[in-house]
């Protein structure tokens, strides 16, 4: 190459000599020409090595099965590797055509060796790139971080190449500017503080396996209440499920709170979590007529049978006095609805039965007692499960008057009640 490139630019000043031109006239002549003349090889190298290039991609692409290297062409990196050869000529032919200028000759010198550092490592990036495609194509790595690591390695070579740039137009030996480096190092950790943390934080997702690619989570402080689109070094990009995109840091998600419904997605069903509150006032022991009455009740005829039997007989074997409603053992409104609310559950087709399935009084309040469902949906999809909760509470909401109970809502008296 070094034989080749000093044959094509030093034939001109002997020739112009040769004609009898002076010594500064024939430097300066052969320069431009030169210098034309380099201009039109390295764009000839270059359009020759794209075509080259490019066209044998392609071509190796559409034979190959692999994806790689499809991606590889979607990504352009032929295209930059051609730069290569014409960039590489120009950098071999100019210390023969700015021979004798040594000033000129080691500003384009550096010029030529920082854009070829600067074009390699934008190669690598498309390679990188390529590879982070790839990966996000098959199961196993389509959840993972992947954009976080890949951008760690291109800081990393980035720093190494200004680093080499640098000591390069300024003559600084790299061991020195090592030094130099160690040297600010505080205020390097300073500026890059976020991207440090983003990097620790993005090493903790992974190996904890705390947020996927498609996780449904769920984070408070920021606003984010959908799916996770992109993992990167510096954020986490949430689609959230009104369509509007939340970001969050990647350090916040070791260091905050929030919840991830990853879980609920793998499991066999989908906690439906809900209450309504009955008027206290409203609760009471049931009469005979009144049972006789709700044991047309299908779901309840049986249970109030036997349930029926089992207390008269411990109230007869136990001589109770039953002229008050309060001795012994009873029936009660709220208790036959919490027992008819199970079979309703029990029997309805949206819910996993083999998952757990309750009907309980929680704490009383000053509006009233709470009567909360918990159980699962089969179905775990927003719509439908927003169809299965409100149908049961359509139906339970219904069935309150059926057992002589109140559901509390607020008038103009209850709301000056202090809230609990």
């Amino acid at each position: 190459m070094d034989k080749l490139v000093h044959f094509i630019f030093s034939f001109l000043y002997p020739i112009f000599r040769h004609w009898g031109m002076g010594r500064s006239l024939s430097t300066y002549t052969s320069l431009v020409l030169n210098t034309i003349l380099l201009c039109f090889l390295a764009y000839a190298l270059y359009v020759i090595s794209r075509f080259i290039l490019v066209t044998l991609m392609a071509v190796v692409a559409q034979r190959t099965k692999s994806r790689f290297d499809d991606l590889l062409v979607s990504n352009k990196t032929a295209k930059y590797i051609s730069y290569l050869v014409p960039l590489f000529f120009v950098f071999k032919s100019v210390p023969v055509i700015l021979d004798k200028f040594e000033y000129w000759e080691d500003i384009f010198g550096k010029a030529v060796a920082t854009y070829i550092v600067l074009l390699i490592l934008w190669i690598i990036r498309t390679i990188f790139n390529s590879l982070r495609d790839y990966l996000k194509l098959i199961p196993r790595y389509s959840d993972k971080p992947i954009d976080s690591f890949i951008q760690v390695i291109m800081i990393i070579l980035w720093m190494l190449g200004i680093t080499l740039i640098i000591s390069k137009l300024f003559d600084i030996d790299q061991k020195e500017m090592l030094t130099i480096l160690g040297a600010v190092s505080a205020v390097i950790i300073l500026i890059f503080r976020d991207t440090i943390l983003g990097f620790v934080a993005s090493v903790q997702v992974a190996i904890n396996d705390m947020v996927r690619i498609g996780d449904w989570i769920t984070m408070d402080r920021y606003g984010a209440d959908g799916d996770v689109i992109e993992i990167n070094l510096a954020t986490v990009k949430v689609r959230n499920f009104d369509n509007t995109t939340t970001t969050i840091p990647t350090y916040s998600l070791s260091s905050d709170s929030f919840q991830n419904w990853r879980g609920m997605l793998n499991s066999n069903g989908r906690r439906i979590k809900r209450h309504i509150i009955i008027k206290t006032s409203s609760i009471r022991f049931l009469e005979d007529n009144e049972l006789n009455d709700l044991k047309k009740i299908s779901l309840l005829r049986a249970y109030i049978d036997t349930r029926k039997t089992e207390i008269d007989n411990y109230n007869l074997g136990n001589k109770i006095d039953k002229s008050l409603a309060i001795n012994g053992r009873n029936l009660t409104n709220l208790g036959l609805f919490r027992k008819y609310i199970i079979q309703y559950l029990q029997q309805y087709p949206g819910l996993n039965r083999d998952m757990t399935m309750v009907c309980r009084q929680l704490q009383s309040t000053p509006y009233g007692v709470p009567l909360e469902v918990y159980t699962f949906s089969k179905d775990k999809r927003f719509e439908n499960y927003e169809y299965i909760m409100a149908d049961i509470f359509d139906h339970i909401i219904a069935s309150v008057p059926y057992f002589g109970l109140e559901i509390f809502s607020m008038s103009s008296d209850d709301s000056k009640i202090p809230s609990s």
